[in-house]
């Protein structure tokens, strides 16, 4: 059972961190507009519809998640994390397919869900846990065998679907939550060396394995462009085309070329690669602005992790920060052609109902954190 602080409601606006939801709303209202010029045509296509109702209810889920006192969310999180371990089990037996991955579960009214999205809020309340206890030295064996356990498991559920570029976000977290934990930079060089050595391995005998060949082409095409001009190729080749279009203030959000028979025109420019829609309709100057927007959004979390008011806390924000930052950096670099394509939305702008809602959550998070960083308890006078 969480609490709710009974807190004054001129308090609880005076703490608010307006920064940051500011920040969040501006890419959200970039998200918004560009979704709706992606998907075209006449009236209001039901998609952008269900992308403006989800974002409706993340805000809500946001603004009452900060209302609740993070340090609640040590208990909350066990039952979230299990729940979407169940999710993230179940989807591998009954999920639905799609883009060479079982990641969707259909659910009535909702519609498709995708439990990784859910995985990454319930990672990020649990696994900080074992890192605060591991700093304070409580139990050391016992949690560094529970930290792994817990950190581990759904990487390897998400690999089963297979959809690697999940998992590369929690690995990615996982990481960087060891980096600030305080690990010798000897032992990232040593798995970094690991991992260089195991790389043939890999490369001969797992990636051309049916489940993983995907990932196997999509490295290929990217360091070969030419070879897969009828898949990811062509989409990282007419992406930048159409980035490049843009020029330096663009074509217009809504005067863009018809996203069916234009020249530019990019698969699945409504999801992965949404920000070639801000880089053609908005130019040089919008793209920009929305990069400054992002990078102003992960340096205020920093800012935020720097100042909790406890270890937990800490942890907690640069653990969604750095899964933010890891979704922002891949998904941009790949519709310009400087990383590999591994399908991961752009958070706040890609369409995604469960992607979209799942962000939200952790923004409450972060405002939780953020809210309480120097705020001594309220103390009723009765």
């Amino acid at each position: 059972m969480f609490y709710v602080e009974k807190t004054k409601g001129t308090d609880y606006l005076r703490q608010f961190d307006y920064m940051l939801f500011a920040s969040v709303i501006l890419m959200s209202l970039y998200g918004i507009v560009s979704l709706r010029s992606a998907l075209g045509g006449e009236g209001v296509p039901s998609a952008w519809l269900k992308q403006v109702i989800c974002l409706c209810i993340g805000i809500v889920a946001a603004i009452v998640i900060s209302a609740i006192d993070y340090k609640d969310f040590r208990t909350l999180g066990i039952f979230l994390y299990l729940g979407s371990i169940v999710l993230l089990v179940l989807v591998l037996l009954i999920g639905e397919r799609h883009y060479g991955s079982q990641s969707w579960l259909k659910v009535p009214v909702i519609g498709k869900f995708q439990p990784s999205e859910l995985a990454k809020v319930a990672y990020a309340v649990l696994v900080p846990v074992f890192f605060e206890r591991l700093k304070e030295g409580k139990d050391i064996g016992k949690n560094v065998v529970k930290l792994l356990v817990y950190a581990i498991v759904p990487i390897v559920l998400v690999l089963m679907q297979p959809d690697v570029g999940t998992a590369m976000v929690f690995v990615f977290a996982f990481i960087v939550l060891l980096f600030i934990y305080g690990i010798p930079y000897r032992y990232f060089l040593i798995a970094a060396g690991l991992f260089v050595a195991a790389a043939p391995v890999l490369w001969f005998y797992v990636l051309p394995m049916k489940q993983f060949d995907h990932i196997r082409n999509r490295i290929i095409s990217f360091i070969f462009p030419e070879s897969d001009l009828l898949g990811s190729g062509l989409q990282v080749y007419r992406s930048k085309m159409a980035i490049g279009s843009g020029q330096l203030v663009g074509k217009g959000i809504f005067g863009r070329l018809d996203s069916q028979a234009g020249t530019y025109y990019v698969p699945e420019q409504e999801t992965d690669f949404i920000f070639t829609v801000i880089g053609e309709g908005m130019g040089f100057i919008g793209s920009v602005a929305f990069i400054a927007i992002v990078f102003f959004f992960l340096f205020r979390c920093v800012h935020i992790s720097m100042n909790a008011r406890d270890l937990y806390g800490s942890f907690m924000v640069i653990c969604i920060t750095a899964m933010f930052a890891f979704h922002f950096i891949e998904n941009i670099g790949m519709c310009i052609g400087l990383l590999p394509v591994t399908g991961i939305p752009l958070p706040f702008v890609s369409q995604g109902n469960s992607s979209l809602i799942a962000n939200y959550l952790n923004v409450g998070i972060l405002l939780s954190v953020s809210m309480r960083r120097k705020r001594k308890p309220y103390r009723s006078s009765s």
